[in-house]
């Protein structure tokens, strides 16, 4: 495994790290595969991985469990623990004690090494600092609970140089990746945050898996590429590439994609990507960009809609329909037909809800009627597939 400086923070932090939001389940992301997931957690920390990233409303609650689970019998001590709070959920100053309280006893420990305000935006920022959190967050680190303080952040540059300046930061957490890299904080913002020796750990690194399972003319691009790389690998390896980025976090689902990871990360290095390798990512991200009309990641954040849209399954049926075509177009509109009728676009009634919690920024009732009028067009062998 390689290892690489935290910005101010002393502390030599593996070039992966184990993100906590898409464990493998059961069926409903609830419910996760408990066995597998504290296999996959003990594999990563036994080659090498030491930072491990969770969240208070990670799989409904249960991802904090489970990492807490993972980390018995000494695994504990081999690692830095991440977990955030979720700013959303904060109506009055005593909800920090509240919840930090409840994350404490869910990750069985007595001790957060990193721990960040979740998903700050404009709005949440002021709400947290009208709330006191930067004060309560200082007297926890005082106390020896909490080690190092940082956020999360989706929102726009503007606003990520205006939280940064505003506090003595360690860390920062970016969405960040080579067909996203002038989104929200973006490069500007990996940079700032570097020149102020602030440690940045990258999260969406393969934009929701969609850069590690690219559609055909993507995978054609790869495919034909005489460089022979991995998807992952090469969307990993960019990131690695760059000195200001201090971890990357990666969302994995099953012990390939751990497996995968851990030998991408033990090739990493700032300024070893190849020229050949970089002519090949402005071809990957100029083919992406004209493929994605959703930039849609599935991260949930949107959920649950008030009227029970299944908000990203919507997204991604549009989005392979029209990037892939043919018959999967028709799978998409086939499937949607089968939806739930309470799932599809159609049942949006533009209350703007989860607009205000998706990190994309996403005009979601915007897209919603779009969605529904591609998605339910006559699918052969489907007499009524445009009924809603």
């Amino acid at each position: 495994m390689q290892y690489r400086s935290f910005g101010k923070v002393d502390y030599r932090v593996s070039a992966l790290g184990f993100g906590c939001m898409r464990l493998p389940t059961l069926g409903k992301p609830e419910q996760i595969d408990r066995q597998q997931a504290v296999e996959m957690l003990r594999y990563a920390i036994d080659h090498g991985v030491n930072y491990i990233d969770t969240a208070y409303p990670y799989h409904g609650g249960n991802s904090e469990r489970v990492v807490g689970e993972a980390l018995r019998d000494g695994y504990r001590q081999r690692v830095a623990l991440a977990t955030k709070m979720p700013c959303w959920m904060v109506e009055q100053p005593p909800d920090f004690d509240r919840i930090f309280a409840e994350q404490l006893q869910r990750l069985e420990t007595d001790r957060i090494d990193f721990y960040l305000l979740h998903n700050l935006q404009a709005k949440f920022w002021e709400k947290m600092l009208q709330l006191g959190a930067l004060e309560w967050m200082q007297k926890k680190r005082a106390a020896g609970q909490i080690r190092w303080l940082g956020f999360s952040f989706h929102d726009s540059y503007e606003v990520f140089q205006q939280i940064i300046d505003a506090f003595d930061w360690d860390f920062c957490q970016i969405q960040y990746n080579y067909v996203a890299d002038e989104v929200q904080a973006g490069i500007k913002g990996l940079k700032y945050a570097a020149a102020k020796n602030i440690g940045v750990v990258i999260m969406e690194p393969l934009f929701g898996g969609t850069l590690a399972s690219p559609p055909p003319p993507v995978q054609q691009i790869l495919d034909q590429s005489p460089l022979r790389l991995r998807a992952a690998d090469v969307a990993l390896r960019w990131l690695w590439n760059q000195p200001e980025v201090s971890v990357v976090l990666s969302g994995m689902s099953n012990m390939e994609q751990v497996e995968q990871n851990v030998d991408s990360a033990c090739r990493s290095g700032a300024g070893s990507f190849t020229a050949d390798e970089q002519q090949l990512i402005e071809r990957l991200r100029a083919e992406y960009k004209r493929l994605n009309p959703i930039p849609c990641t599935a991260c949930g954040y949107c959920l649950p809609c008030p009227n029970g849209v299944a908000i990203p399954d919507n997204f991604m049926l549009y989005n392979n329909g029209l990037v892939l075509g043919g018959n999967t177009q028709m799978l998409s509109r086939a499937t949607y037909y089968f939806m739930p009728p309470e799932k599809r676009a159609a049942q949006c009634v533009a209350c703007r809800e989860c607009e205000a919690r998706c990190p994309q920024s996403i005009e979601i009732s915007q897209w919603m009627p779009r969605v529904h009028e591609e998605l339910s067009r006559p699918v052969p062998g489907l007499t009524d597939a445009q009924s809603s």
